[in-house]
């Protein structure tokens, strides 16, 4: 059976991640460019392959102008010297029907790690324009400091100011190509 290409449809996609800042509230934030891609026998996610997400650096926003200058410099994403964030998975291990793990490398800042993610299966329709879509929930936590994302502060009564998970999340909605 010949491979089936997929491509993110960003208008209905979105990756964003989740951080508690002083340990008592969290901040989003998203990337706005970013792809996907994906490779298919027929319609069968289980048997996916060369499964590609990049996301840019400098598209990051916390809807905070002068963090996301922090977040871009050299103390975190380093978004001069580095890019691009980029997940290449190496295998997509069907749980049910609905759910799955995903696993891959996961590159931050020049560092890759292995890193997997649960993926939710939305399922597979065909739009009113004709094309076909599949669509997919994933959920995961990183340590940003396995990554190089080491910059820290507390505060006076020593509370830290980022902590080091980071929680991602991202809505994904593949268009089938051909």
């Amino acid at each position: 059976m010949a491979n089936t290409k997929w491509v993110v449809d960003p208008t209905h996609s979105e990756v964003q991640f989740k951080v508690k800042h002083l340990m008592i509230t969290t901040v989003t934030g998203y990337f706005s460019s970013f792809n996907v891609e994906a490779e298919t026998e027929g319609e069968d996610f289980s048997k996916a392959s060369n499964i590609v997400f990049t996301a840019d650096v400098d598209s990051i926003s916390t809807n905070n102008e002068q963090r996301d200058t922090h977040l871009k410099s050299p103390d975190f994403f380093d978004a001069e010297n580095h890019k691009q964030v980029r997940f290449v998975a190496n295998k997509y291990e069907k749980v049910s029907d609905e759910e799955a793990k995903l696993h891959g490398d996961l590159t931050i800042r020049g560092t890759t790690k292995p890193v997997t993610v649960n993926v939710e299966f939305g399922g597979i329709v065909v739009d009113p324009y004709g094309q076909t879509k599949a669509g997919f929930t994933v959920d995961g936590k990183i340590n940003r400091k396995d990554f190089g994302l080491t910059w820290s502060a507390a505060t006076e009564a020593g509370n830290v100011v980022v902590s080091d998970d980071i929680k991602l999340h991202a809505e994904i909605q593949l268009v089938k190509q051909g």
